[in-house]
């Protein structure tokens, strides 16, 4: 077999396995099947480095640090969302936008992802840059880490001139774990939280310690397309699952009602999504609807994200301690019953002052409610 068809009749069999591994968790060969594949296409490669090609599957980590980011101007904003935190107000948003389109209006109801929202641009198929959110107009080209993500696609089957999608990156709840127990053995702080832990990794220097984080990302929704038209959110989403990206979990509904059950339905289940979510964000589905209805100076009209309170759980206080601080200061620490919230174990929660343990009147014994502040600090 000539060289060349080999070299693409791997680099499409690892794409292929690739989806099946990191996109669909279907795995249809064993892990060392796939090394044994990656392999060889390393071989043929170093034989032939003419051959070496952006998006094939061997390029995904590069082996330069870079000395930093250069900035990227995103053609299409990235907008931010407004929030509300009540059924009123979810129902208010409802009616403005019955009223404004004249009609019961068609929804897509998603959970919120807790991560890193970027951009994707594909130039004729091939991912081409990548950068971060930003200020929602300039951001950071990111582009070597990203590459790092599997479930991110090098090439995609649609040859479009242009494709910019938008996604989140975050740290799997598990990953996160593994990577807080592997640093509390080598002594090394642990890391506050996935969603800090996903940004921090994101914006490593060396590619390489992006890879090892094994970030993950969710789709959900696409900035621009040339050559394709699309009526619907839903179309889209169809489209971008098709072109093998990871996409966001959706519903589409109409109605208060409906949307009120389904966020109620997502933050019950919220810790069987493998990543943390803050909220769930109601979109209006008719993309021309969304032209008619337009944007703020801020935010787009056509869309809310619910955000949901803070998690409460109960627990013991099994002893009161003092910490010492790097600058000599003592904080008084609360020891619990392990609870968990927000996808982490919590033991301790801090106590601030004497005055506060005084004005509470917290004992050795007592039960109290335990919440996460922003979801960080118990």
């Amino acid at each position: 077999m000539d060289y060349r068809e080999e070299i693409k009749q791997l680099r499409d069999a690892l794409n292929e396995h690739g989806y099946k591994y990191y996109v669909l968790d279907a795995p249809t060969i064993s892990d060392y099947e796939y090394d044994m594949l990656n392999r060889r296409l390393e071989e043929l490669e170093a034989q032939h480095p003419e051959e070496v090609t952006p998006d094939s599957p061997t390029q995904r980590i590069g082996g330069k640090t870079l000395e930093g980011f250069a900035s990227y101007t995103h053609e299409s904003p990235l907008e931010s969302l407004q929030d509300v935190f009540s059924a009123e107000e979810v129902e208010e948003f409802c009616q403005r936008m019955d009223e404004a389109l004249g009609k019961e209006t068609a929804y897509s109801l998603e959970p919120k992802v807790d991560g890193l929202s970027v951009a994707l641009e594909y130039r004729e198929g091939v991912f081409v840059r990548g950068a971060t959110r930003g200020d929602g107009r300039t951001g950071e080209d990111v582009t070597e880490n990203l590459k790092t993500i599997r479930s991110i696609p090098m090439v995609l089957p649609d040859k479009l001139p242009r494709l910019i999608v938008r996604g989140e990156v975050y740290m799997s709840r598990a990953v996160f774990e593994e990577l807080n127990a592997q640093r509390e053995i080598q002594g090394k702080p642990l890391l506050a939280n996935p969603r800090n832990a996903a940004a921090g990794s994101l914006r490593q220097l060396d590619p390489k310690v992006c890879a090892e984080r094994k970030l993950d990302i969710q789709v959900f929704n696409l900035q621009l397309a040339e050559g394709r038209e699309f009526v619907s959110h839903q179309e889209t989403l169809d489209y971008l699952a098709s072109q093998r990206f990871r996409v966001i979990p959706h519903k589409m509904l109409s109605g208060t009602a409906a949307c009120q059950a389904e966020i109620a339905r997502i933050n019950d289940n919220r810790m069987e999504y493998p990543f943390d979510i803050d909220g769930a964000v109601i979109k209006v589905n008719s993309l021309t609807d969304r032209v008619k209805l337009g944007s703020t100076a801020k935010f787009p009209k056509w869309a809310v994200a619910f955000k949901y309170p803070p998690e409460k759980k109960p627990a013991q206080v099994l002893d009161i301690v003092i910490q010492v601080g790097r600058t000599g200061v003592l904080t008084p620490k609360a020891v619990l019953t392990p609870v968990r919230l927000a996808g982490t174990n919590v033991t301790n929660a801090t106590l601030h002052n004497q005055d506060l343990i005084r004005e509470k009147d917290i004992r050795i014994g007592d039960t109290v409610i335990v919440q996460k502040a922003g979801e960080i600090i118990p």
